[in-house]
């Protein structure tokens, strides 16, 4: 039986799939990394191909995400969804409000379901923070994560056998 590492790794060049798994919105980086160890991959290289994959988004996100959500904000298929997402992202902003980007760093740094690259973009967007803030944390927040998740997925000792 084929193991779901062999089908990627069988249809995908794996660092390829490696990169794109960690752009997906709710997947990010913390799939990623579990994906990398998973295939094999040494620990820092799955690592580093993850953090680049989960942060070529977040630029795309802050600059058009209010036009995404405006537009289909206003259609009947998705108008409920998102009236639903923004109030549950905006929810999550008393951190931020209190502690700035070392607020938004912490909100996409510890994985936890909700929180990652996309949710913080999306967060920093609607409360109007500045790309030159919000890059810096969500970018320092997905270190954080991508640390984290490989600890995780390789376990302390592991890491350091695998130096």
């Amino acid at each position: 039986m084929q193991t779901f590492s062999d089908i990627i790794s069988g249809y995908f060049d794996p660092e390829l799939a490696l990169l794109v798994v960690s752009m997906v919105p709710f997947i990010e980086l913390r799939g990623g990394v579990v994906l990398g160890a998973a295939l094999g991959f040494h620990w820092l290289e799955a690592l580093v191909i993850c953090i680049v994959g989960n942060i070529i988004p977040v630029p795309f996100v802050i600059l058009f995400g209010r036009w995404i959500l405006d537009f289909l904000g206003q259609t009947k298929a998705f108008g409920g969804i998102v009236k639903r997402y923004k109030a549950k992202v905006l929810s999550k902003s008393d951190v931020i409000h209190k502690y700035g980007p070392w607020g938004l760093l912490l909100f996409v740094g510890i994985p936890l379901p909700g929180t990652g690259a996309w949710s913080g973009s999306v967060l920093a967007l609607l409360m109007d923070l500045r790309m030159r803030e919000a890059i810096p944390a969500i970018l320092m927040g997905i270190v954080l994560a991508g640390v984290i998740m490989t600890l995780g997925s390789h376990g302390l000792l592991g890491i350091f056998e695998m130096m």
